[in-house]
């Protein structure tokens, strides 16, 4: 089975009632955690792969290693850029055999963002040399900081709905990523404030795309398990909080199709690693520490199919 684009996966997501979990990878032990979890629910995925993700374990390595899970698997797996930051770098990942990738230049003037997300989803969708890419695009900016991506609170902005006809007409975009209250990284709310998100902007937002597939970004839930784990065993994540779960399947339940999960599987590799040179300080095996990490990434990404995407056997 070839990498598959995010046309058909979300389509049957929106009639569904789920979303398909998109998880960010950047080394083999990532790669093969989340696709195996997905084989066990036998569940459609998609692995993303940040620009820093490409700068770490270069394109190459990465498109190879994905392309070896579809071979191992036989799931429908999209293989998408999270957070393209300009067309050049877009055009190189569609001229590198990905299917799906994201502009994201909702940090620039709104006919900029147009101007610039309309050139990506035209040679995106030209198939004169390549196949059909999916496009995502973002509507209001999200805050916290992921990889490359770095927005102060004070300039996060939520989504503004009287836009979203305009924006997706005039794009041709094939989903859109929307902030109504997630952020990046693992301390997403503060202690002593009630985590929440604005359904209400979903709400209105769905009512003008009816049929659209919508994106969140920035939600992880920051499972506690995993951070009292490496708090116990050397770390420092004092307050770390994220998404709570049950609001995440609430958006997986509406037009959410697409919902971002990394800062969770960070935390669980780095819970195995921790755990382990803790418990055998003698041990200098990479495979040791990071076959524990991948577990631990294992375990999150089933519970997360099956109990918050809802997207069990959508690779049917």
């Amino acid at each position: 089975m070839p990498l598959v684009n995010t046309k058909e996966m979300f389509e049957k997501a929106y009639k569904g009632g789920y979303a398909i979990g998109a998880f960010n990878v950047n080394n083999m032990e990532v790669v093969q955690a989340i696709t195996e979890a997905a084989k066990a629910c036998n569940s459609a995925v998609i692995l993303q792969v940040s620009a820093g993700a490409r700068k770490y374990a270069k394109q190459g390595y990465l498109v190879a290693m994905v392309k070896a899970a579809i071979a191992d698997t036989n799931l429908p797996i999209v293989l998408h850029l999270d957070h393209g930051d300009s067309f050049e770098l877009c055009k190189d990942c569609i001229d590198g055999g990905f299917t799906s990738v994201m502009i994201d230049y909702s940090g620039h003037p709104y006919e900029e963002n147009i101007e610039v997300t309309r050139k990506v989803v035209a040679y995106a969708h030209d198939t004169t040399n390549h196949p059909y890419v999916t496009v995502e695009a973002e509507l209001g900016t999200l805050g916290g900081v992921e990889d490359d991506v770095k927005v102060k609170a004070e300039d996060a902005m939520f989504t503004n709905p009287e836009q979203v006809i305009d924006f997706v007409t005039r794009t041709g975009v094939d989903s859109l990523a929307i902030a109504i209250g997630t952020s990046h990284g693992a301390y997403k709310f503060k202690p002593g404030v009630e985590p929440y998100l604005r359904f209400d902007i979903l709400e209105e937002v769905s009512k003008k795309l009816p049929g659209f597939p919508i994106v969140l970004h920035g939600a992880s839930s920051v499972n506690q398990e995993y951070v009292q784990i490496i708090n116990e065993n050397g770390g420092k994540m004092p307050d770390a909080i994220g998404v709570p779960e049950n609001l995440l399947r609430k958006a997986a339940t509406m037009a959410v199709c697409k919902i971002n999960i990394d800062s969770d599987l960070r935390l669980a590799m780095t819970a195995g690693v921790r755990k382990v040179f803790n418990e055998h300080p003698d041990y200098f095996d990479p495979r040791q520490y990071l076959g524990e990490g991948r577990k631990n990434v294992k375990t999150l990404v089933e519970h997360k199919i099956r109990d918050v995407l809802g997207s069990v056997d959508s690779a049917k």
